[in-house]
């Protein structure tokens, strides 16, 4: 059974402020937490699950992690989700501004993006051409957002996500090719990527700043045929990745 002050502190975890005092975050669902639990056990603090989930599943939970019995009415008041699915898993978040960027690879740069379903889709893009790092502005979607953890699902704990002032990251980066996603540039088809490299792309609206657009090494595209004004973000940068991939591996 799930106690009241419990449902206020789990509801508490949809808000950027308290999910950084406390250090955790929330997912949900069977296939999201099964991963978690096969791959993070150690990252896990707590479980609320209906009996259905436990019967199936109580043998994958550590002996360390509460494992709490609840009934289908009393997930529905602790899920951020519109259709709860059987269990809920309180989470360890790691400090997103202590990670120190490495330069190895791929490494997605992100300008101000805003939407958190084009960051958790843009999450897990990147676990899917295993790119290991993304790297945020400060004023980004938080990556702890439910809504982004939804749609990275259980990408989001596989990619190190830091938050930094770009205007002091990317002129740090001497020498290195940093690709700028641009409505006007080289065609992403014709680019010869090198690695490392990084690819910054920006808000969904406004795109990549000024300031920052200014210290590019390179501007690319991926060329309009069509008559659509622009691409979605995540969209958009799921292409660049493919291509780069290809390149680069």
């Amino acid at each position: 059974m799930v106690t009241k002050s419990e449902v206020k502190y789990i509801q508490s975890l949809a808000h950027k402020k308290f999910r950084d005092e406390e250090k955790l975050f929330v997912l949900e669902g069977v296939k999201i937490v099964g991963e978690l639990l096969n791959e993070f056990p150690n990252r896990v603090k707590k479980l609320f699950a209906l009996e259905s989930w436990i019967v199936m599943h109580s043998s994958i939970v550590p002996a360390s992690v509460e494992l709490i019995a609840v009934l289908p009415y009393e997930l529905e008041k602790i899920s951020f989700l519109q259709h709860p699915n059987e269990v809920l898993a309180l989470v360890d978040m790691p400090d997103l501004t202590q990670t120190q960027p490495s330069v190895n690879g791929i490494t997605l740069v992100l300008d101000q993006l805003q939407d958190p379903g084009n960051l958790g889709t843009i999450i897990r893009t990147c676990d899917w051409f295993g790119i290991k790092q993304i790297i945020c502005s400060v004023d980004t979607v938080d990556a702890f957002n439910p809504k982004v953890v939804q749609a990275a699902m259980g990408s989001i704990m596989r990619i190190d996500i830091i938050y930094t002032d770009l205007i002091d990251f990317l002129p740090s980066l001497k020498g290195v090719p940093i690709y700028a996603a641009v409505l006007h540039g080289e065609s992403v088809f014709k680019t010869n990527f090198l690695s490392p490299c990084f690819l910054l792309v920006g808000n969904e609206s406004k795109g990549i700043s000024e300031e920052l657009l200014s210290m590019s090494s390179n501007k690319i595209t991926i060329p309009k045929i069509g008559a659509a004004e622009s691409l979605n973000a995540a969209v958009a940068t799921g292409i660049i990745l493919a291509e780069m991939s290809a390149d680069i591996t």
